[in-house]
């Protein structure tokens, strides 16, 4: 599976579909994410990056693989932190993002059961990250003190 490695890529700027029926082709195309995201050591990724403009996201943290269909946030607190992030698709940039520290997400899980995860710490800037994908969104659009550097987290 290719994964979009150019920040002026234009594909990463477009809204994301929602995904009418999980099916087979959903299935193998989540699990060739979940492959890629893990050859690339990244802890997130979003369809959109593999150049699939769908509404999905898979992620690890704390050895939990999640993948979200149609995923959205309905809650966020109002404290937020500020975090180092990087990201798959701009290979050595990184910079600090302030995000809320805890969401709510809603999403449709691959067996098609509506889920709703409340995440703080490393999910919840995972989950905001990649929902942003969606939305054409990059965390350069919101990050402060950019900088190259050779390793750092890529979510």
């Amino acid at each position: 599976m290719e994964l979009i490695t150019n920040k002026d890529n234009p594909i990463l700027r477009q809204k994301s579909l929602p995904v009418q029926k999980i099916d087979a082709g959903i299935r193998n195309l989540v699990s060739q994410m979940i492959e890629t995201m893990k050859l690339n050591n990244g802890v997130g990724l979003a369809a959109i990056q593999t150049e699939n403009s769908l509404r999905i996201v898979v992620c690890e943290v704390n050895d939990k693989i999640y993948a979200l269909i149609n995923p959205e946030i309905i809650k966020t607190s109002s404290e937020t932190e500020v975090f180092e992030e990087g990201c798959l698709s701009i290979p050595n940039l990184f910079g600090d993002v302030e995000r809320p520290e805890k969401v709510t997400v809603k999403a449709t899980n691959l067996d098609g059961k509506k889920i709703k995860i409340k995440a703080f710490g490393l999910l919840s800037r995972v989950l905001q990250h990649e929902i942003d994908h969606l939305d054409g969104i990059l965390f350069i659009d919101k990050a402060k003190n950019l900088r190259e550097e050779k390793q750092g987290p890529r979510i």
